[in-house]
């Protein structure tokens, strides 16, 4: 009997840890998957935010906003060209039927402008509203992380 528990519980374990790590919103045909951010400092100015959209429908959606009672949320695209980097305002970013689009860095990414001089510290979670053209609202949680490399969020300073 014992021996059957702890087997059990062995094997069960991990499956019970994999909805607690798995940090993801299902809203219709769209998954986002894990949304996060940096951690930065009372003086930054701005944050960004990242996260994966996969579209399992038939029919392509568009990530058209962002909404949040922390700063002014707005989607951005990083991109260098000839060897000048810059980041701009995108109206929209699609998501084929069957693809999936990843905001990361350096690329797509959520900017939270404008926040008010409160540090965003690791394990922070920042609620906030995806809006998509098809689905319509999504709410879902900006987990805040440490950086790895210890360095400061490069969109701090915007």
């Amino acid at each position: 009997m014992f021996r059957t528990l702890l087997a059990a519980t062995l094997f069960a374990t991990p499956l019970l840890a994999v909805p607690a790590l798995a940090h993801e919103f299902k809203a219709g045909e769209l998954t986002i998957g894990h949304p996060y951010s940096f951690e930065v400092p009372s003086s930054a100015r701005a944050a960004a935010g990242y996260l994966s959209i996969t579209n399992t429908g038939s029919a392509p959606d568009r990530l058209v906003g962002v909404e949040a009672k922390v700063g002014n949320p707005m989607i951005h695209l990083s991109e260098e060209k000839d060897g000048v980097a810059r980041m701009t305002h995108v109206e929209a970013v699609e998501i084929a039927p069957g693809q999936t689009v990843t905001l990361a860095p350096g690329g797509y990414h959520v900017m939270f402008t404008g926040l008010n001089g409160t540090p965003w510290t690791a394990g922070e979670k920042i609620p906030a509203t995806l809006v998509f053209e098809k689905t319509g609202k999504v709410p879902v949680v900006f987990n805040v992380e440490a950086r790895k490399d210890g360095g400061a969020d490069p969109h701090a300073h915007h």
